[in-house]
């Protein structure tokens, strides 16, 4: 009686286990995102796709592509890689508002921009606990910059983010290396990626649930 109690507890236990982890991309289609492209200057399917089992944003228009679910207390991690040549891009967290047209949604961006992954970057209005605003003024893209040195690999190889967000709270490792924190008052939203200067890749997007 008692190993039957134990396996259906542990039954339990590694089902919920699972269910709290999910693959954001399926690998074979982005049908579990939806798509912004800046003064809809080109459709979603030019910008956005998946070549040989990983995305490919285009880099322009600028825009971005967002999960259709919203998420909190998470942790996410993924891959990316440029293209060609190192240029820019990002991962946007707890979108809060999402404008047909508009390339920048009220959210918080981790600056993925060559040389300065791991910035987290103040989209459309939104605010970090941390951010300490200029005496000349708020920027229109205020940013709460990385802890340490670039930590980022060269074009042509795979950067790892791992992005914990718990009660607003972003934590963002490059390969590995902390690199910043930030408080958010939004503690759900959707998770972006963003479109922006040149041609990058993602895959392995998984997200485990706090």
């Amino acid at each position: 009686m008692k190993r039957i109690l134990f396996l259906m507890a542990f039954s339990l236990f590694t089902a919920g286990s699972y269910a709290q982890t999910a693959d954001l991309f399926n690998g074979k289609d982005l049908s579990g995102w939806n798509f912004i492209v800046d003064e809809n200057k080109a459709s979603a399917g030019d910008v956005y796709s998946v070549q040989d089992g990983v995305i490919l944003i285009h880099g322009n228009p600028f825009g971005y592509m967002y999960t259709k679910k919203k998420y909190k207390d998470y942790v996410l991690e993924l891959e990316w890689s440029w293209v060609d040549r190192a240029t820019n891009s990002g991962i946007f967290l707890a979108i809060a508002e999402v404008k047909k047209g508009n390339p920048f949604p009220n959210g918080i961006e981790c600056q993925l921009k060559a040389g300065s992954a791991g910035d987290l970057v103040l989209l459309g209005g939104s605010d970090l606990e941390e951010y300490v605003t200029p005496a000349d003024g708020r920027p229109k893209f205020p940013v709460l910059q990385k802890r340490e040195a670039s930590s980022e690999k060269p074009a042509g190889e795979w950067n790892k983010a791992k992005i914990e967000v718990r009660g607003g709270k972003i934590t963002v490792y490059i390969n590995g290396v902390f690199q910043n924190q930030g408080t958010n008052k939004v503690k759900e939203g959707h998770i972006g990626l963003q479109s922006e200067g040149g041609p990058v890749q993602f895959r392995n997007l998984k997200l485990t649930g706090l």
